[in-house]
């Protein structure tokens, strides 16, 4: 007889989701991460009583009722609304691009005129044919939102000039004709009072966890001790990228505590001039309107991805989603191993479509 009934390699969304349902139906659960903390990357680090989104700006965003339900099922969220605004060379401006975005770019205060204006340059750029992000952009919204609000930004994202960037990468650009600031169209956004960690921590009551634990170091062993394994982690390196790596970006992150009340006013600055090196700074007070002497401040930085780096987002170009389908026929031929997750599905997916997705691999399951 097997240990458990499940290995669960990743103590992220996913894992703990699936961890949770699985323990509901009597199912005995190890999970198991090589970080030393439980909740992948939505963890929160308490600095200055202030929970501090360790990985990154996580705002929980969803039009699904049932998956909003769900996750007001462990913690209740608050009304967090995300309206960042971009800084470009010292100039402010709202996102998504919006009438407040356009008056403040070219002093027009109707839908209409800033219509004509962004069909103008557009027009004027003579585009037919996109070839590339650069042309793909500027044939959606001109050349102003283009240089100042997309270029230096998408650059920094993807470590290359948005002349060599596919045009499929931006296939559609939010433009809205409103003076709006919301950043999200779904019915349900917020963040966990009291930070994500509350949702895993309830998610893994009652299941073992084993921390600071590399499955590859191990794997043989581990899979031993259970029927099955549900793996989070990098397919390719599940199968020892035996048909090549994957390719994936990278992101470091650089914390700082500062002696002010309030550093920039709003949660998250874009910074969208290329020479600046980080993408964006986020102030971890503003998502749970924090009051106090201090703050703290994240600065964000893109970085090309090697095997061993920390996996943050899959590049998903034709080249990466052929080789994920080789990948994904081999998973497929598996009796005994279930694959989620962004990595293990090579998928950028928002947290609610990971629990949506963990959801319905329980159901399959079960």
């Amino acid at each position: 007889m097997k240990k458990y009934d499940y290995l669960i390699v990743g103590a992220g969304l996913f894992g703990a989701t699936f961890a949770y349902e699985a323990n509901k139906k009597g199912k005995k659960c190890l999970i198991i991460d090589k970080r030393d903390h439980i909740g992948g990357n939505v963890y929160c680090k308490k600095i200055e009583n202030i929970n501090i989104h360790q990985y990154g700006a996580h705002i929980f965003h969803t039009s699904s009722k049932k998956i909003w339900d769900y996750v007001n099922s462990f913690v209740e969220f608050n009304r967090y609304t995300n309206s960042p605004i971009a800084n470009y060379k010292g100039e402010i401006y709202n996102l998504p691009f919006n009438m407040n975005t356009f008056n403040k770019l070219w002093g027009v205060v109707t839908p209409e005129a800033a219509k004509a204006k962004i069909e103008e340059q557009k027009l004027a750029s003579g585009i037919v044919e996109p070839k590339n992000l650069e042309e793909q952009a500027i044939s959606l919204v001109g050349t102003d939102i283009y240089t100042k609000l997309i270029k230096g930004y998408t650059e920094k994202q993807w470590g290359r000039s948005a002349t060599e960037l596919p045009s499929f990468i931006i296939k559609r650009l939010p433009v809205r004709f409103t003076y709006d600031n919301n950043y999200f169209n779904d019915k349900y956004q917020g963040i966990p009072e009291g930070g994500y960690n509350i949702i895993i921590e309830k998610m893994l009551e009652g299941v073992e966890v084993n921390l600071s634990t590399d499955f590859f170091k191990n794997k043989d062993e581990l899979i031993k001790l259970a029927e099955k394994v549900v793996f989070t982690g990098m397919i390719d390196e599940f199968y020892n990228y035996e048909l090549g790596a994957l390719e994936y970006r990278s992101l470091k992150f650089e914390h700082e505590v500062l002696e002010c009340e309030n550093y920039q006013g709003v949660a998250v600055v874009n910074y969208t001039e290329r020479e600046i090196p980080y993408t964006r700074i986020i102030e971890h007070k503003h998502f749970e309107y924090g009051t106090g002497d201090k703050t703290v401040i994240t600065r964000e930085y893109p970085s090309d991805w090697k095997i061993g780096d920390e996996p943050y987002y899959p590049v998903n170009n034709d080249k990466n989603n052929k080789l994920f389908e080789k990948y994904k026929e081999l998973a497929s031929k598996e009796k005994n191993i279930i694959f989620g997750g962004r990595l293990g599905n090579y998928k950028y997916y928002d947290m609610h479509q990971v629990i949506e997705a963990a959801l319905e691999t329980v159901e399959k399951e079960f």
